[in-house]
């Protein structure tokens, strides 16, 4: 589904990523996990596009994404959701929605009635103002607009930073219905207890650099690869 392989990024003359290899499988949930700074949101921009690679290779169902606009990665089937959501706050819940609307030519994508009863708070505020709901159905919003493009493949940056524990564990579920629903999520995060609830494997990064590959069971019976 989605591979990257050899990925380096420079700020200037500082280099910020070294080497960066991850992949994602259909219907797979992979955790990009490290502190602040360590270049997880980096990594995801650099996939997206919105910091130019300045070397490697990003593959999404066989089709090479390195060096295209973000524009044309999106409408090769790769969703990004950013830490800051990036909402339209003074558009309604609904507006948001057909701001990202992109439809399948098979007519099975997500749409708005789908997407409330993978989110039903949203459902319940969807003529409201999005400015006028919780950061919590913020986010919800931010991860369904994108869903609305009909992405094979979703990066979320820090999905559950900031919010309160009920709401971490609606998102946790909604992540694992996207799995089921065979859409491939990457999700950078600090949260190891969220990204144990609904990951597959998980990479640790340092420094701009994978220190850890593997599974969460592996993750777990590592201390010094969760330490980092």
């Amino acid at each position: 589904m989605l591979a990257v392989r050899g990925l380096h990024a420079y700020h200037g003359r500082a280099h910020i990523l070294a080497d960066v290899a991850l992949e994602a499988g259909r219907g797979e949930v992979v955790a990009l996990l490290g502190r602040n700074g360590a270049g997880k949101s980096t990594t995801l921009k650099s996939i997206m596009g919105l910091v130019r690679p300045a070397q490697g290779e990003i593959v999404l169902d066989g089709h090479r994404l390195d060096g295209l606009p973000s524009w044309r990665i999106a409408r090769a089937g790769l969703g990004y959701v950013p830490e800051d959501r990036r909402i339209f706050t003074d558009l309604s819940v609904m507006e948001n929605l057909d701001v990202g609307r992109r439809e399948r030519a098979d007519g099975r994508g997500w749409t708005p009635g789908r997407l409330f009863a993978l989110f039903p708070n949203l459902g319940e505020v969807k003529e409201r103002p999005a400015g006028k709901i919780s950061g919590g159905e913020q986010q919800m919003l931010s991860i369904a607009r994108t869903l609305m493009g009909n992405p094979s493949c979703i990066l979320l940056d820090e999905p559950s930073e900031g919010l309160a524990p009920v709401i971490v564990d609606l998102l946790a579920a909604a992540i694992r219905e996207l799995k089921s629903a065979g859409v491939s999520v990457v999700l950078s995060e600090q949260n190891l207890r969220f990204a144990a609830a609904v990951c597959d494997r998980a990479y640790v990064i340092e420094k701009g650099t994978i220190r850890f590959s593997g599974t969460m069971a592996e993750l777990a019976a590592n201390e010094a690869a969760r330490a980092g």
